[in-house]
């Protein structure tokens, strides 16, 4: 059964017709979005067509709703694939690594030379990063330029990305991160700092710096002023 709109603006259920959506073939498809992020794939696994399901989320705003989060559920479900993907556990291209390697193929001492001054930077030093490689017709200036941008840009999503998990943990009442952080201070073995005594060397009882006088000895340059004679020579 499917509800429908008639004319009049009243709502009416009848029987679905062949090729008609009906609230399970929503349901399986908004799933199968969920899932894949994929919303051609998930209309043909409900064996419908994907307009049918375009044209119910122009006209429908709920469905609407439900669609974005669908979306929103696959893509986070494909980024922590792909996240998962690239980590040393998941061992997705180490296949080669569980075999003898071939033997090497006959060349010159001049070619395994010219092949280790190719792949040093890669094989024992830091290889540059694509993104950093300077572009066919830049020029130093606009390259250095570029690098710059982007180490200034790597710094700001760090300092935000620190500042939310600093928002989130103080609207949740936990200590800020760093050494005087709980988490911190337990996996390290350190007391709270804050209640430390005896690092410094200040003496509590005794009286505050007189504002009148010079911090660290000496006269302060009004006071020469007026103690000079206004008939001499400062030189």
């Amino acid at each position: 059964m499917a509800i429908c709109r008639r004319n009049d603006g009243k709502l009416q259920m009848r029987r679905a017709q062949p090729g008609k959506l009906t609230r399970e073939a929503e349901q399986a498809f908004l799933a199968a979005v969920g899932a894949t992020c994929n919303m051609s794939l998930a209309a043909a696994a409900v064996g419908s067509c994907f307009n049918a399901f375009k044209r119910r989320r122009d006209t429908d705003p709920a469905f609407a709703r439900e669609l974005r989060l669908a979306l929103a559920q696959g893509y986070e479900r494909l980024e922590m694939a792909l996240h998962e993907s690239g980590l040393a556990a998941s061992h997705e291209h180490a296949e080669w690594r569980r075999n003898d390697p071939p033997p090497i193929p006959p060349m010159g001492v001049n070619q395994a030379l010219q092949l280790m001054y190719l792949h040093q930077k890669e094989a024992r030093l830091l290889g540059e990063p694509a993104a950093a490689r300077r572009r066919r017709g830049e020029s130093s200036e606009a390259h250095c330029e570029r690098l710059v941008q982007m180490a200034e840009e790597r710094r700001r999503r760090a300092r935000e990305a620190f500042e939310l998990a600093e928002a989130e943990r103080w609207a949740r009442g936990l200590p800020a991160w760093g050494p005087a952080g709980a988490e911190a201070r337990e996996r390290l073995g350190l007391p709270d700092l804050a209640q430390v005594t005896g690092w410094s060397r200040a003496d509590p009882d005794k009286a505050p710096h007189d504002p009148g006088r010079a911090l660290f000895g000496g006269w302060r340059i009004e006071d020469m002023e007026k103690k000079m004679d206004p008939g001499s020579d400062p030189g």
